[in-house]
Order: C-alpha cells, then sequence, then structure tokens
C-alpha cells in the first residue's frame, strides 16, 4: 500500500495522469454536442477532431463547419501545449516531459470521458512536442498547414507534418541549442520516432487509401 501511494504521488507519474486527463478532453465531441446535439462519434469517422468535425458539420451547418472545426483544431493543439508547459514549469526533466506529450496524445487518442474512444492525435501531437522540438515541429506544422489547405487531404497532411518533424530530429539538432535539442534533452530521438510509428498505426486505413488514391477530401 505504501508503494502504490508512493508511486502514486510520485510528481512524474501525477503529471502523466494529468497529462492523461487534459489530453482526453474530447472539445470536438463537446462541442458539437452541446452546439447541435450531435454524437460526432455516431457520424463520418467517428472521430472527435478537427477533420470528422468539418465532414461532420458541411451536412448539418456548412456556413461554420470550417470555422468550428478551426476551432476544434486549436483546442486540441494547445491542450498538447499546455500540458507539456505545465511540466516544464514544476521542473521535469527532459524524460519526463516527453512522457507527458505521449500520454497528453494518448489521453486524446483514448479519451476516458468516451469510453477510451477518441481521435487521430495529430493536433494534439505537434502541440504537446512544441515546446521540445520547437524548430522541427514549426516546420511540420507549416507543411501540415500547406498540404492541407492546398489539398484538403487530411491524412496526407498529417502524416507529412508528423513525418517532416520527426525526420528533422536527425539533423537539425547539431544546429540547435540545448534546450530545444532533443538529442541533448534524452540522449535519443525515439520518442518522437515511437509518436510518428503511433501516428501512422492511427491513419493505417487512410494511407492504404492514399497508396489505392481512395482517400477522401475534407470538403
Amino acid at each position: 500500500m505504501d508503494s502504490l501511494l508512493s508511486f502514486l504521488t510520485n510528481i512524474n507519474v501525477i503529471f502523466y495522469i494529468v497529462g492523461y486527463v487534459v489530453g482526453g478532453m474530447p472539445f470536438g465531441y463537446w462541442l458539437i454536442k452541446i452546439m447541435y446535439q450531435v454524437d460526432i462519434t455516431a457520424h463520418g469517422s467517428g472521430g472527435i477532431g478537427a477533420t470528422n468535425v468539418v465532414r461532420v458539420l458541411k451536412n448539418i451547418d456548412p456556413a461554420k463547419a470550417k470555422k468550428i472545426g478551426t476551432l476544434v483544431l486549436v483546442l486540441d493543439l494547445v491542450k498538447g501545449v499546455f500540458c507539456v508547459f505545465l511540466a516544464k514549469m514544476a521542473g521535469l526533466n527532459f524524460a519526463a516531459q516527453w512522457m507527458v506529450a505521449i500520454a497528453t496524445i494518448l489521453g486524446h487518442c483514448y479519451s476516458p470521458f468516451l469510453n477510451f474512444k477518441g481521435g487521430k492525435g495529430v493536433s494534439t501531437t505537434m502541440g504537446a512536442v512544441l515546446l521540445l522540438i520547437p524548430v522541427e515541429s514549426l516546420i511540420g506544422l507549416a507543411l501540415w498547414a500547406v498540404i492541407g489547405k492546398g489539398l484538403k487531404i487530411s491524412s496526407l497532411a498529417s502524416i507529412v507534418g508528423v513525418g517532416t518533424a520527426t525526420l528533422l530530429i536527425f539533423f537539425m539538432p547539431k544546429f540547435l541549442p540545448a534546450p530545444i535539442n532533443i538529442v541533448h534533452e534524452v540522449g535519443t530521438q525515439t520518442p518522437m520516432v515511437l509518436i510518428f510509428v503511433f501516428t501512422l498505426y492511427k491513419h493505417w486505413s487512410n494511407l492504404l487509401n492514399l497508396l489505392s488514391g481512395q482517400e477522401g477530401k475534407i470538403l
């Protein structure tokens, strides 16, 4: 009992739990439920992220679909930033900060508020790693936005955005100062590589559709 209490009161574990719970806040689900009395998990892809919000709303309220979708995207991104920011302010080491980021992403994808269902986690992923690898993340975010706006294929934009940030961590650290250098932070690129592998896992069906030319556009 004492060991369990000690584990649960460990500052790192507390922040992992906070990250998971905050990451699990399903803003897309809540907004659509409150505004339209619609359960978004029962429509479209069943996801709670911005893409499915836009997909569902274009049939319900097309005039507001993009605006609400953008709001959900920002909220999902901010919760990722928020959790890692708190971990930094609390003085957690970089390894723990990366674990908080991963817990936040898992929270979004397997939300405790939705019987462990959720979204694909890309907005939350980009937010969660933004303070850890800011240069690589901003480049990934830029590509994500350009591809998303230009081609309107959310899955492709997501894979390229996270994939680019992951690829860059193998080349850019030598040019970056220690506080934003993943190799200095944790001595390995593994945390971001695992996040990218998880992104591919969550987008596996989309990836197969992309390869066969059957992936649909957002609008």
